[in-house]
């Protein structure tokens, strides 16, 4: 299931939306009275992050090349930069599961965090294990997706 999430031409923008995720509800937790709040709030800012990115791209590209802004090549950039709203999902999936289980909203945060932690390292392992390494090259992969993860929760330790 990582493997179609993760794919390799949309990898970077797959993580880009986890790290993003996780480390809004990081810095979100306990801020909101409810879950609709949390949801709409995250879901806002992810699309917003998502429609920056995307455009972004685009004028990168138009300054590169000396373009002018189509409707489809805004089209394209937006499509391609959807990668990000996949990533996104992962945690905000994992709220959403917490909200109809009727878990405290606080405690459901925590989850989609942790959420986007495990993804992370699970995303390194998947890389690890694809790449012909040595067991100090894994480890050393294994420990930059620990770290990232880690640098998520951190956030949420010290905003609360």
């Amino acid at each position: 299931m990582l493997a179609r999430v993760l794919s390799v031409e949309d990898a970077a923008r797959v993580v880009y939306g986890v790290i993003l995720v996780g480390a809004l509800l990081a810095a979100e937790s306990g801020l909101h009275e409810t879950y609709l709040d949390t949801v709409l709030s995250v879901v806002i800012i992810t699309a917003i992050y998502w429609l920056a990115h995307s455009y972004a791209e685009v004028l990168a590209r138009r300054l590169r090349t000396h373009d002018r802004l189509t409707p489809s090549a805004l089209w394209r950039g937006l499509a391609k930069e959807a990668a990000l709203m996949r990533g996104a999902t992962i945690p905000i999936i994992v709220l959403l599961v917490a909200w109809a289980s009727r878990v405290t909203l606080a405690d459901a945060v925590t989850a989609a965090v942790w959420s986007s932690v495990a993804t992370l390292i699970c995303f390194e392992l998947l890389a690890a294990l694809r790449a012909p390494a040595t067991l100090p090259e894994r480890a050393l992969e294994l420990g930059v997706g620990v770290t990232i993860g880690l640098g998520v929760v951190l956030l949420k330790i010290v905003l609360h």
